[in-house]
């Protein structure tokens, strides 16, 4: 875990904690619907992530009998939480919410401190924003775009956090729009109508955090250029004929297992055999340090047989 991606998460904790205070005061004095729609999304951010330091943390401990592989799926698992309170809490207590003041619409009071109060958020939810994309880039790097980066990231708190701001901001900018036509309008349902909106951008955004989360959940192996570097890699060593079927899953953001058939040369007795899966391991670790466990079923060795090789850290 980036020492960003935590940076990240914590200015959002402040940040959201503070702006759903200011929100929910706001819409006790003024009556809006978007106005709590917004408290309650910032408040449902807050805790989110608290939640994805909980999986931070779980994703940490040590590997035991229980779990030979350690712990790093806590962290896909509390992210898929998250998505689904973003769903169900942020994004279904909105909907409701608006339709609630469609059914049974109530003329707003005087705007004005919705007005400093979304104005102040943006102040706020900018910041958070800037950190946040800030410690994606720095982990993307330049090579690929932010959709090439998601999709190829196993680490969902890179992302979640960017997406949560990102959502967080334009709803802020709805609300403003639905409050401001509300009042110049004296049309009540235009605020309720911004609510159902900020509803349905928070559960676009949780669906597609749902999809991308379960995926990791499930079990993603590395990306394509990876397999066929790690196959190059080991089909450069000469006691290695060829490299069969090789597989890999992500067990959290910086453990990963391999698992690989390899065709030997046929005169290498069995210790040479063992040698040169020692020296592959090496190799294969050096360039992809994310590799902690290694499985090689080993053939063609002198003997006509075939043995399993692990090496595991």
């Amino acid at each position: 875990m980036a020492a960003e991606s935590k940076l990240a998460i914590y200015a959002a904790i402040g940040g959201n904690l503070a702006i759903a205070i200011m929100k929910f005061t706001a819409a006790a004095f003024t009556g809006s619907s978007a106005m709590l729609s917004e408290g309650i999304h910032s408040l449902v951010d807050t805790g989110n992530g608290g939640l994805l330091l909980l999986g931070i943390h779980k994703s940490k401990r040590r590997a035991d009998a229980a779990h030979p592989f350690g712990y790093g799926k806590e962290l896909y698992f509390w992210s898929l939480i998250v998505a689904v309170l973003i769903f169900g809490v942020g994004g279904g207590i909105s909907i409701y919410e608006g339709i609630v003041h469609l059914i049974t619409p109530s003329a707003l009071e005087d705007p004005f401190w919705s007005y400093i109060v979304l104005g102040l958020a943006m102040v706020f939810e900018g910041f958070v924003f800037v950190i946040a994309f800030r410690a994606f880039q720095s982990l993307k790097g330049d090579e690929q775009n932010i959709w090439e980066a998601i999709k190829a990231s196993k680490d969902p708190t890179t992302f979640t956090v960017l997406f949560e701001d990102a959502a967080a901001l334009l709803g802020l900018i709805v609300a403003f729009v639905g409050i401001f036509l509300a009042h110049q309008l004296n049309n009540p349902y235009l605020d309720g109508a911004a609510s159902v909106v900020i509803g349905l951008i928070l559960t676009t955004v949780a669906g597609f955090l749902i999809y991308e989360s379960k995926g990791l959940l499930v079990g993603e192996g590395a990306d394509p250029q990876t397999l066929k570097d790690i196959r190059k890699l080991a089909e450069s060593d000469p006691s290695v004929r060829r490299v069969i079927n090789p597989l890999t899953m992500h067990f959290g953001p910086n453990t990963m297992l391999l698992t690989m058939d390899i065709e030997f040369d046929g005169t290498l007795s069995a210790a040479k055999v063992k040698e040169a899966v020692d020296r592959l391991e090496r190799s294969i670790k050096n360039q992809y340090p994310a590799i902690k466990y290694i499985y090689i079923e080993a053939g063609s060795v002198a003997a006509g047989g075939c043995e399993t090789v692990d090496k595991n850290s």
